[in-house]
């Protein structure tokens, strides 16, 4: 860069010589001119037009040498400029890539969280199924009419629902002891057997009918005027999820308990559909 700085300070000095030079020989050769038009007009000097060809022949070389010392320079920071851009772009490139490439393991770790995540939740959820598949597998219940004591139940002059309130077995708990109502946890096949006895009475029979959400399914009727009658009767029903089966007290018809547990209602789950 000093030499491209000074290139013109150093022409104007060569320059300056060059002029100084030739202003010098100019004189040199009017002076011998003038000797030789009194001397009767001798033939210059040889060796001092040769002296004058050397110096601009050395001017000549020098410019020349001092113009390729510039064009080397200049090149040389053409070439270094061009270098440092291309290690530049390397630099960048490499920094995109490794940027591009974090982002995708960043995008993958989530995906993968996402995923875990999910199968999680599924393991969870197949858990609960499976805790609800072997509750709802084990169903059945037994239950006597009076909770306690001796009694008769009966006679209404309409149908009346049936509460059997001494539970014996309620496996799944669908069987409800303040309702009376049998509760379908899940599709499948259920049977049902229920009995039912009273003494005998002129006038009243003892009778219940096993209902399927407000539908009479099977009775159970026996009717004699004296001593102790009893009477039962069973079915396997089809329920889905919800179904409802409770047993009523046909009208007219009475129903008795005791300790020993004449009136019974039971039902159970055969297998799920």
């Amino acid at each position: 860069m000093e030499v491209t700085m000074f290139l013109p300070l150093l022409l104007l000095i060569c320059s300056g010589s060059t002029v100084q030079l030739q202003t010098e020989s100019d004189n040199d050769i009017i002076l011998q001119e003038r000797q030789t038009e009194s001397q009767g007009r001798e033939p210059a000097n040889a060796s001092d037009h040769q002296q004058t060809c050397d110096i601009h022949a050395v001017l000549r070389e020098m410019s020349a040498l001092l113009a390729d010392i510039n064009f080397s320079e200049q090149y040389e920071v053409i070439h270094f400029n061009q270098t440092v851009q291309g290690c530049c772009c390397c630099l960048f490139l490499i920094f995109t890539y490794l940027m591009n490439l974090l982002s995708a393991q960043a995008g993958d770790l989530t995906t993968i969280k996402a995923r875990t995540n999910v199968t999680e939740n599924q393991v969870q959820a197949l858990r609960r199924e499976a805790c609800v598949s072997i509750s709802v597998k084990q169903v059945a219940f037994s239950a006597s009419l009076l909770a306690s004591g001796s009694g008769t139940v009966g006679p209404f002059n309409t149908h009346t629902p049936l509460v059997f309130r001494h539970v014996v077995t309620n496996i799944g708990n669908a069987y409800s002891p303040n309702t009376g109502f049998f509760i379908a946890p899940v599709r499948g096949a259920y049977h049902f057997e229920f009995y039912i006895g009273a003494h005998g009475h002129a006038s009243h029979a003892s009778g219940a009918v096993l209902v399927k959400n407000g539908q009479h399914i099977f009775i159970a009727y026996e009717h004699q005027p004296s001593h102790y009658g009893s009477s039962a009767n069973g079915v396997t029903l089809l329920l889905e999820v919800g179904d409802v089966v409770f047993l009523r007290l046909w009208a007219n018809t009475r129903m008795f308990d005791n300790e020993n547990h004449h009136s019974t209602f039971s039902g159970h789950l055969l297998f799920t559909m």
